[in-house]
């Protein structure tokens, strides 16, 4: 099967295409940036302006099964200033109207069947002690706003004829992912303990089920002493939300916001989870190679 990937020189895209062609798959990863180093055999880099559906990779659509759309702006590499809030939304915005567009003008016998789409947990809000599953109502902070406009943007490739996928992801725990060490980070430096109150919701996923969310979703602060125990570090020095949203502004969101999100399509359709578990995903991800 041919598969493209929009955002395919990001972490979660090398590891999906890693994947896709270890299964034996015809992968063409589309990067703004170009080719970040050599791809694995049976895999291509594709330079696109992720502004404009015009280029020699909308050619690459025509006869393609699937779409993967990961593209966007880093949410967490930044600090989050106006200029960047917009951008983290034009981004996505203007990368998945390129798609629609040049799946339009694909020929309809030649278009891909379906488009999965990133979106995030972030779209249902900071929701308290709800439970919250896929057909939970949207939230209203900005990255519950920016994922209902990154979705919306996505389904306007249905009336193609297309398949619409979204994929509400939480936080991705691997190696190189850049959340995933910052989040860490405190603790090996001997700093680490709960964030605000620590009774928020948090919800992860291993890179190796990504998909939404893992069943394992626990507190704030008992995630704090599961990264503790892993590392071996202590686990009690607090981060005041106060103090987090007077450094952050309105990125405090990132650690201070929280749902009870469980994966209860996923889980309905058999999905079993490589990594279901708290423990053993951090064990996986900081065990030494």
């Amino acid at each position: 099967m041919k598969v493209l990937i929009a955002g395919g020189s990001g972490f979660i895209g090398r590891h999906l295409v890693g994947s896709l062609v270890k299964d034996g798959h015809e992968v063409v990863a589309l990067s703004r940036g170009g080719q970040p180093k050599p791809p694995p055999p049976g895999a291509r880099f594709v330079t696109w302006d992720a502004r404009s559906p015009n280029g020699d990779w909308a050619n690459e659509l025509s006869g393609a099964q699937a779409v993967i759309n990961l593209a966007g702006a880093s949410i967490g590499s930044r600090r989050w200033t106006r200029r960047r809030m917009e951008e983290l939304i034009s981004s996505r915005l203007s990368a998945t109207t390129a798609l629609a567009q040049a799946l339009e003008r694909t020929p309809a016998d030649r278009r891909p069947f379906v488009l999965v789409n990133a979106s995030g947990i972030d779209y249902y809000g900071d929701r308290g002690d709800e439970v919250i599953t896929d057909d939970g109502a949207p939230g209203d902070s900005f990255l519950a706003r920016l994922s209902q406009q990154w979705e919306a943007a996505a389904q306007k490739a249905e009336p193609l004829g297309v398949r619409v996928v979204r994929i509400r992801t939480a936080m991705v725990f691997g190696r190189e992912a850049l959340a995933f060490r910052l989040l860490t980070l405190p603790f090996r430096l001997f700093a680490g303990g709960p964030l605000g109150n620590g009774r928020q919701w948090f919800t992860w996923i291993h890179v190796d089920d990504i998909n939404a969310v893992a069943p394992d979703v626990r507190r704030e602060g008992e995630v704090a002493k599961e990264i503790g125990r892993v590392l071996h570090r202590p686990a009690f020095v607090p981060a005041p939300a106060f103090i987090l949203r007077l450094a952050l502004g309105a990125q405090s969101q990132l650690l201070l916001h929280g749902r009870r999100a469980t994966p209860a399509k996923a889980q309905g359709l058999g999905y079993r989870f490589k990594f279901g578990g708290l423990r053993e995903a951090l064990e996986d991800v900081t065990a030494r190679r």
